[in-house]
Order: structure tokens, then C-alpha cells, then sequence
């Protein structure tokens, strides 16, 4: 078992398909709890949740991606989580890494770590579509040069996080829908999150969550407004409340030990 208390989080919609194989995969030698936030799924969900007794709370409709990790988050530190990490119940990407990816954390090297699907190995051949990879690509670069890091991507379902810095960052101020991903990063940098990447192969199938062409364009403009935002922001011509940090500290002590 870890020194820490980890606590998966699984954001799901219509995931009736999946959740079982996503679920039966996880390390559970180190994972001591697993929280699943339904949003307003029309499938099985709920039901295979309660079946495999999972931490369930369930929102009375759809409110989005967004506002679907928020609730994930409120109740993963309400029930004490050290760490933190998003698990997609779409089995896209491998339950069983948990391990590495948390290892960071665990260490006191960071305090976040994206799964990249970047990282050795060619996407592509593991079934991105290629006006996926090629956007992907363009925004991470537009990141990178706004955030001052050098990361292989930042669009990735796979997270994980310390306790101190989601508490850090104020997230409910953040969009109900998928750009909460990118907000939240932005809001990191703010408070000097040391960000760590850990290579993870992707799976793409039929039952697999993926958007479509319109829908990541919208999300790919949307990027683009989000940095606009920020490095008005950092250059005190617009200060903008999203990014002010709820704690006043630098988050870089090494994550507590669990008495």
C-alpha cells in the first residue's frame, strides 16, 4: 500500500460499457477509495457502479466534463485524499499504470502528472485520427510557449494530482465543460505547479469516448481564447479572478505521510 491515501476519480457518462473492464484493471494494492460521478448517464451505468461498490454520486442531469470533475474533486478531498488521479471509465487509457503515474507525487517530484499519450509511441498507430494528432500538436506547442514548459501534450484524460495544489486553485471558477481540463492548468501555473508527464499507450475503439471534428475544433478555439486570457492576465493588462491563487504559499513541500 502507498504512504498516502489515493483516491481515483472517474468522471462518467454513459460509460455502461466500459466502467467494469476499467474498474477490474486498477491497481486496488494501492487505490483506497474509487469515487464515480455519474452525469446524467441514460445507460447502465449507475447500476454497474453500485454493483462493483464504488463511492457513487450522481447528478440529476447532465452539466458537462467540467462540472463533472468538480464534483469529483469536492468529494475526493472531502473523504481525505493525498493524491488524487482522474481515471477515465472509458478504457481508453490503461487502468493498471496508476502506479507510475502517481510515483512523482509520491516521491515529492511534482505536484501534477499528465499521462501522455505522446511519450514512446506513435499515437497515430494506436488509432488517433490524424486531424487529432496535428491539432494536439498545435495547441501543446501553443502551451508550451505560453506556460514556459516544454510538455509532449497537455489534452490527456489521465491525471493526477496532490491534494495541496487542487486546493490551491479556486476550480469552481472554472467552464462546466472540456476546456475545465486546460482552465485548471492555467491555474496551476499561477501557483508554480511542478508538472511531471508519464508515457501512456491509448486504446481507440467504437466504445471509447472520443470528439468529434467539430466538437474539437470548438474546443481547439477555445484553447486559444483560454491563453489570450492568461498572458493578459500575467501581464497585469486584464487581471482576471480565474487565476488567482486561494493560497499565498508556493506548493512545493513534499506530499505529507499518512499517520
Amino acid at each position: 500500500m502507498s504512504d498516502h491515501k489515493v483516491v481515483v476519480v472517474m468522471p462518467a457518462y454513459n460509460a455502461a460499457k466500459t466502467l467494469r473492464m476499467t474498474y477490474t484493471e486498477l491497481p486496488h494494492d494501492v487505490v483506497d477509495l474509487v469515487i464515480l460521478v455519474d452525469d446524467g448517464s441514460s445507460d447502465e451505468t449507475i447500476r454497474i457502479a453500485r454493483e462493483l461498490g464504488l463511492e457513487l454520486f450522481v447528478h440529476n442531469r447532465n452539466y458537462g466534463y467540467g462540472a463533472n470533475q468538480k464534483t469529483c474533486y469536492r468529494e475526493a478531498l472531502r473523504a481525505g485524499a493525498d493524491i488524487i488521479v482522474m481515471v477515465h471509465p472509458d478504457y481508453q487509457y490503461d487502468p493498471s499504470l496508476l502506479p507510475q503515474v502517481i510515483a512523482p507525487l509520491e516521491r515529492g517530484e511534482a505536484d501534477v502528472v499528465l499521462g501522455s499519450r505522446l511519450l514512446g509511441g506513435d499515437p497515430m498507430r494506436q488509432g488517433m485520427p490524424w486531424w487529432k494528432y496535428i491539432s494536439n500538436r498545435f495547441l501543446t506547442w501553443c502551451e508550451n510557449k505560453t506556460f514556459g514548459l516544454n510538455l509532449a501534450e497537455y489534452h490527456t484524460g489521465y491525471r493526477a494530482y496532490r491534494r495541496e495544489i487542487l486546493e490551491a486553485v479556486n476550480i469552481e471558477m472554472n467552464s462546466d465543460n472540456f476546456i475545465f481540463d486546460q482552465e485548471i492548468m492555467a491555474q496551476f501555473m499561477e501557483v508554480h505547479a511542478r508538472v511531471a508527464e508519464v508515457p501512456v499507450p491509448t486504446r481507440y475503439f467504437p466504445q471509447a469516448s472520443s470528439a468529434s471534428f467539430v466538437q474539437s475544433s470548438i474546443y481547439g478555439l477555445s484553447i486559444l481564447t483560454l491563453l489570450m486570457k492568461y498572458v493578459l492576465h500575467r501581464s497585469r493588462l486584464w487581471r482576471n479572478r480565474q487565476f488567482e491563487s486561494l493560497q499565498r504559499r508556493y506548493l512545493s513541500a513534499p506530499a505529507p505521510k499518512k499517520t
